[in-house]
């Protein structure tokens, strides 16, 4: 598996934006480097940029940032809402890929290592990376900002894990870094009704994990609680890997609670979201939207979705595009401004877009286009594509069965019955829709094979191999397509019998499709198996396929008498 890793470096400048994008394209000019996302906030006068690639092109990456933003940002005249302490305030590794924490923990500790040697700005490890336990928390590396340094330059036990024993110059301008290592972290601010920081930031007390101080009386403004050993008495809040704080922004004229979700499997952002407007609504406020800053995860929308979708009783077998826009609506996440996913999502922004339109090439045509590209003198797409795409509108039949009957008044209480089966219908679809182009993909490789070149025995022997190997997959690619269209039939069938009895038909149209995409691509299985020199091989493939090919016809016979059955009454 590829070595993927993320960097989100936050840099203290939000306003400047040649300041921001000479230290952008320091970062981008590093070989193997995608620059993903650029997120300047002017309130906090900082910007988050995030970016990703192979972990050594990453690590110089990060380092060619901070370097840029000592000469470019002068820490003596900065001054933003956001807690800060240098130029290049935090700079997380965050695996993807083929890598793990604590390999990036390492990678983390060596890149704080040779920011101070070489560019003699301090740093603090944090996080994964931290040398010390307390030192995990980005709060305690953090804790009195830039102002502080002198002092704790001073302190040895506050000292930075790499750093001069003196404050100097190049610390006063540039301040000190917090490299870290850690998994995907969620940063993001609820917007509420309200101008007043207090309030926000009893919000933030409330939920946050650390908590607040315990008084007396449970008081906000009693003594504080002593434990035996004279430490503070903490109540904890009641969010689970959550760190919090509360700020008004002058940019939208509200207060926000700020939040930093560092474990998005104890705590999803759909469960922050509801928990913060709780304690709001507890307060008399409420919260009208949220922000994210910078990007996110896929999954923590789509869950976001589906819980808001099961909230409403609503099916979860609708398209991810779909899934996602109940996200972005049920949290306001366009209340200050539009939010579009594309943008917004690690997944999405990874993707290569040459090499996206070369892997979906006939998905991404309209239907129009797609027949007349079948119609035309090329022999691809053929009947490999054309079959993958009538079981994938056999799935869609039966899945859009499931979400009209999961919508069909007088049977709310078996919405999730059939939210589950359209949820199936949605794999199903899923995989034969990536079949479609897959199926093409293994006709080029033959071509590709058959002109390779053959002057000497050696090149007749590679060319060889690659012809069987390339006839082989082609073989395989056809009998995957027979096994996701034969699995719509058993979706067909409960949807015929259980489903909306005004839309059995569609059901028996999906059943019918299903038939017919894997006899055809049965048909695929037989002319490319007959090519194989291993005449085995090719025995075993065929006689698979025509087994398959016979129970969908049996198949397809018992559904349609029960659609018949259910039409004639």
């Amino acid at each position: 598996m590829k070595q993927i890793i993320e960097c989100v470096p936050n840099f203290s400048e939000g306003r400047d934006k040649g300041v921001i994008d000479s230290i952008v394209k320091s970062i981008a000019a590093v070989d193997g480097i995608k620059v993903l996302n650029v997120d300047p906030g002017e309130a906090t006068n900082r910007t988050v940029v995030t970016f990703v690639g192979s972990p050594e092109a990453v690590v110089e990456a990060a380092f060619q940032g901070v370097r840029c933003a000592g000469e470019v940002i002068d820490m003596r005249k900065h001054h933003g809402a956001h807690p800060r302490s240098g130029a290049c305030d935090v700079l997380p590794l965050v695996p993807v890929s083929g890598i793990t924490l604590e390999e990036c923990a390492t990678l983390a500790r060596k890149l704080a290592e040779r920011i101070f040697k070489e560019l003699g700005v301090p740093c603090y490890c944090y996080e994964a990376a931290a040398f010390k336990p307390e030192r995990k928390n980005l709060a305690v590396c953090r804790a009195g900002e830039y102002e502080a340094l002198p002092e704790k330059i001073a302190d040895p036990a506050r000292r930075p894990d790499f750093g001069p024993e003196e404050y100097n110059d190049t610390v006063a301008r540039c301040g000190a870094v917090n490299v870290g290592a850690r998994n995907f972290l969620v940063a993001v601010n609820y917007n509420l009704n309200t101008t007043s920081t207090r309030r926000a930031m009893a919000i933030a007390f409330d939920v946050r994990e650390k908590g607040r101080k315990k008084r007396e009386g449970g008081s906000l403004t009693g003594k504080v609680l002593k434990d035996a050993d004279g430490n503070d008495i903490w109540e904890p809040g009641t969010l689970k890997g959550c760190k919090a704080i509360g700020w008004y922004i002058d940019e939208y004229g509200i207060a926000q609670v700020s939040m930093n979700i560092t474990d998005i499997d104890a705590t999803p952002l759909h469960i922050a979201y509801e928990e913060v407007s709780r304690a709001a609504a507890a307060r008399g406020l409420r919260v009208t939207g949220a922000e994210i800053v910078g990007l996110v995860p896929k999954r923590v929308l789509m869950d976001a979705g589906k819980f808001y979708l099961e909230k409403q009783q609503r099916s979860l077998g609708i398209s991810e595009d779909e899934i996602l826009k109940i996200a972005v609506k049920s949290m306001s996440l366009d209340d200050l401004k539009p939010f579009n996913p594309h943008e917004k999502v690690i997944e999405y922004l990874m993707e290569d877009p040459s090499e996206l339109a070369v892997r979906e090439r006939l998905v991404r045509m309209t239907l129009k286009g797609f027949a007349d590209e079948t119609a035309s003198e090329s022999p691809a797409p053929g009947g490999g594509s054309i079959s993958a795409y009538m079981g994938a509108l056999g799935a869609a039949l039966g899945t859009m069965v499931a979400n009209l009957s999961s919508h069909k008044r007088g049977w709310d209480d078996r919405w999730k019955e059939f939210s589950t089966w359209a949820e199936k219908g949605q794999a199903i679809m899923k995989e034969l829709v990536g079949l479609v182009d897959e199926d093409n993909a293994a006709f080029d490789r033959i071509m590709a094979a058959f002109g390779l070149p053959k002057g000497t025995e050696e090149e007749k022997a590679a060319r060889a191999a690659a012809i069987e190997d390339a006839t082989l997959y082609a073989s395989h690619v056809p009998l995957r397509t027979m096994k996701a269209s034969f699995n719509v039939f058993e979706l067909a069938r409960a949807m015929a019998a259980e489903g909306n009895p005004n839309s059995v038909s569609d059901a028996g149209v999906g059943a019918l499709a299903a038939r017919s995409a894997v006899l055809g691509a049965c048909l695929n299985v037989k002319i490319n198996a007959v090519g194989l020199k291993d005449q085995e091989k090719a025995k075993t493939l065929i006689a698979e396929a025509e087994g398959l090919a016979a129970k969908a016809i049996e198949e397809e016979k018992e559904i349609l008498d029960i659609v018949n059955g259910k039409i004639n009454g």
